[in-house]
């Protein structure tokens, strides 16, 4: 067994413009200083992390890493979960995720899509140049707007959307095994890999491609009210990274996991900091080490109520808390009879 590694931080919901969450080398000693030892890193703003530049140049791939690693910090990953979601785009959606690219490409989806791609192109040599094995990312949607149908789905638009959504990510996964790094999707609703089921459908899609792994987020499957300690059962050959988030799902009489349209704060279902909610970490922690996950654990901070300073500070302990040691020898060692096959036959009565 192996002992996860940690605790990480995604940095996405703390980048801003005063300080310290200005800079990559004033957030990082800020992290530092709460506990972490790792930092997931968003790619959607040079502010802080040129992804093209990573790709292309080693150098500064290495500056980056030695400055961090100066703080006492490392890499945990690189995401590109905004250029991802743009690798699929539904056109009902276009003006809204727009938003997520740069403003040469905009109300262009073509010209969006080839953009996206080419970024996570960068995503898979930057993340090589920084000797990271796993990334994070969005599958994108083409279905969303069908997952509850109504009307009926027309027969075989399913199979088609997915064998869509495989031929636009194939490549790019291609992309990411030549330089030995897994893809991991945040299985997430909005994005057409949403949960097992559909997961397997893109899987079958992508022929089963060996770079299509999983990034495991608890949260986002307690909310759909799904087993999540069995789902690393099913998935634990493929997920790869870790998101640890906490989450409530308290559905009334008035709304469920659909949320009526209300503010996150109003919904029966909402993202809390670590502890607040529901998750039995403890389970997935225990599972995790028992199936030997070789990542770090991550904690992205959402929570509906509590601020984010006070989420960070509290998310650091409770991950430290949470991470198991595992054994080197089994705890009833002292009872080894140090029996031989000829003992054994003994024992068992066998001439």
């Amino acid at each position: 067994m192996k002992t996860l590694k940690g605790p990480g931080i995604f940095l996405a919901q703390f980048v801003a413009n005063e300080e310290p969450y200005n800079t990559l080398e004033n957030i990082g000693k800020w992290v530092k200083s709460l506990g972490f030892k790792g930092v997931q890193l968003p790619t959607n703003d040079q502010q802080y992390f040129d992804l093209q530049k990573a790709a292309e140049s080693k150098t500064y791939a290495d500056e980056i890493k030695g400055k961090l690693g100066e703080i006492g910090l490392e890499i945990t990953e690189l995401s590109t979960h905004l250029q991802g979601q743009l690798i699929a785009v539904h056109p009902a959606y276009d003006q809204l995720f727009d938003g997520f690219a740069p403003a040469e490409v905009r109300n262009n989806p073509k010209a969006r899509t080839e953009w996206a791609t080419q970024q996570l192109i960068y995503a898979a040599k930057a993340s090589a140049n920084l000797g990271l094995n796993a990334h994070a990312t969005f599958s994108g949607a083409l279905l969303w707007h069908m997952v509850y149908p109504w009307p009926q789905r027309p027969s075989g638009v399913v199979e088609l959307g997915f064998k869509e959504l495989a031929n636009r990510w194939v490549p790019i996964l291609n992309e990411f095994d030549k330089h030995g790094v897994d893809l991991c999707y945040e299985i997430h609703p909005g994005e057409d890999l949403h949960d097992g089921v559909s997961y397997e459908r893109f899987l079958e899609a992508a022929d089963n491609h060996p770079r299509a792994c999983l990034l495991y987020d608890p949260s986002h499957l307690l909310l759909q009210g799904m087993d999540y300690l069995s789902y690393i059962d099913h998935y634990h050959e493929r997920i790869k990274m870790f998101h640890v988030k906490d989450a409530e799902f308290n559905p009334t009489g008035k709304q469920g996991m659909y949320g009526g349209y209300s503010s996150w704060l109003d919904r029966a279902g909402r993202f809390r900091s670590l502890g607040d909610g529901q998750v039995d970490f403890k389970g997935i922690f225990s599972k995790l080490a028992a199936y030997d996950f070789d990542g770090w654990a991550v904690m992205e901070w959402e929570c509906a109520l509590k601020n984010s300073v006070d989420g960070a500070t509290e998310g650091a302990e409770f991950i430290k808390k949470h991470i198991i040691k595992v054994t080197d020898r089994a705890f009833d060692d002292f009872a080894a009879s140090g029996a031989d096959d000829h003992f054994n036959k003994e024992i068992l009565g066998i001439k």
